[in-house]
């Protein structure tokens, strides 16, 4: 069980003043203020290393190779993880949800040339910023929820899989919208490198779930997330702040999500529970391996 009370108090970041979080008494939350906390929430490329076998957490996957190039391995990968999604589940007159990151950036590429080659009547929805500026620059066509409330496929990343397809997702700032589009979606798959595909939730990914809030009063053990080129903490598009929740065992995460949403001044958690049907990892060799979600 998850529970605390609130405690709100300003301090100066580098001469801005802004609200400042002391922990939620309890199980999850703590006041974490460090003046020179930069951390990047970064997708990892892939490495060199040998092709096939199983994920990471022990499921039957499949795998494509891909013929040599000049392109490096991980840069290989990634469009053919983007080609395989677009590939399989991309057809004419669909409303598709576009997230963000490297990966995703290949198969939007992709998508906008079959729509040229295809003559595909497509509707694209942005997570983010960052994916509406790729959508405008492939000459897809952009909407939003208001217009096209119902998304036939999200196409999105992830920081992290388990075993059962659950996300960690969200670390750059668009976890709620991220959310929002993907539960509007009918389908929604996933393309993520190799290191993000874990038995279990923190096997692999260190940095915390992100945690958005409101900057007045939150309630469990996290870290104001600050950001790396300006002063101050990360912000996302709706204003709000990004904490990130270091977590030190396996967790019931449909209940730790439910829990964690119910403290006042949370809007929404990077935990993306039961949501993702399939995931493309591209490998270390270049190849790309698929894992759908298993079924009970």
């Amino acid at each position: 069980m998850i529970y605390g009370c609130f405690k709100l108090f300003p301090f100066s970041q580098t001469g801005i003043n802004f609200p400042g979080f002391i922990s939620l008494y309890g199980s999850m939350l703590q006041l974490v203020n460090k003046k020179n906390l930069y951390e990047i929430w970064e997708e990892e490329s892939g490495t060199c290393g040998s092709a096939g076998g199983t994920s990471a957490s022990g499921g039957a996957s499949s795998s494509v190779c891909l013929a040599p190039s000049m392109m490096s391995k991980a840069e290989k990968a990634k469009k053919l993880a983007g080609r395989a999604a677009m590939e399989n589940h991309v057809r004419n007159n669909q409303v598709l949800g576009i997230g963000s990151g490297s990966t995703i950036g290949h198969a939007v590429q992709q998508i906008a040339e079959r729509v040229k080659q295809e003559n595909l009547n497509l509707v694209c929805i942005p997570t983010s910023f960052q994916a509406r500026q790729l959508i405008l620059q492939y000459g897809l066509t952009l909407s939003d929820l208001d217009r096209h409330p119902e998304i036939d496929l999200d196409i999105d990343g992830a920081d992290e899989v388990d075993a059962d397809l659950n996300l960690i997702k969200g670390g750059g700032g668009c976890l709620t919208q991220e959310k929002i589009v993907a539960g509007n979606a009918s389908r929604f798959i996933v393309i993520a490198g190799f290191r993000k595909d874990s038995k279990n939730l923190g096997d692999q990914w260190r940095k915390g779930i992100p945690i958005e809030v409101i900057p007045m009063k939150f309630g469990g053990v996290v870290e104001l997330r600050m950001a790396v080129n300006k002063a101050g903490p990360v912000v996302t598009g709706n204003g709000n702040f990004i904490l990130g929740w270091k977590f030190d065992r396996v967790h019931k995460w449909s209940e730790v999500n439910t829990a964690i949403k119910m403290i006042p001044g949370v809007v929404d958690t990077g935990l993306f529970i039961n949501m993702a049907e399939r995931v493309y990892f591209r490998m270390q060799d270049g190849s790309v391996n698929t894992r759908e979600k298993p079924f009970c």
